[in-house]
């Protein structure tokens, strides 16, 4: 079962920087998340701390269970990364929750484009809105592809 925003009962998703768990997010993605493997806990912090963070947590206990990480100038553009949801809430519609409320999140600031790069959740993001690039040859990558 759903609440109205979305979001699995029994789950809740927030924006408040003071309630994410920087050293679990950090164990999270540097051991478990193929793009993250081996970042360090001082770059993971920065990258923390100039984004628009979305943590997920289980309503009951207040432990956080999934994260998004969206970097952003709020005006034109938003790249969505570091979403990650824990092995054993897994399943339960997490993810695509988290995703629906990054999209919701950042409508209110009109942006022109928000883009994230995955290698085997397409179908979590297209359930709310994503969808393959049109004209993917107008891009560009300075860096690892």
């Amino acid at each position: 079962m759903t609440s109205d925003t979305g979001v699995p009962d029994g789950y809740e998703i927030s924006t408040d920087p003071a309630r994410l768990d920087a050293a679990l997010i950090h164990r999270w993605l540097s051991q478990d998340a193929y793009w993250a493997i081996g970042r360090s806990r001082e770059k993971q912090d920065r990258a923390i701390d100039a984004s628009l963070n979305f943590g997920l947590y289980e309503q009951a206990s207040g432990n956080q269970v999934g994260y998004a990480r969206v970097v952003t100038d709020r005006a034109t553009f938003a790249w969505l990364c570091d979403v990650y949801v824990a092995p054993a809430a897994r399943g339960r519609g997490l993810g695509t929750a988290l995703a629906a409320a990054v999209r919701d999140g950042l409508a209110e600031h009109g942006l022109r484009r928000v883009l994230l790069a995955t290698a085997d959740a397409h179908g979590v993001y297209a359930k709310v809105g994503f969808e393959a690039m049109a004209k993917p040859e107008k891009w560009m990558v300075l860096g690892e592809q």
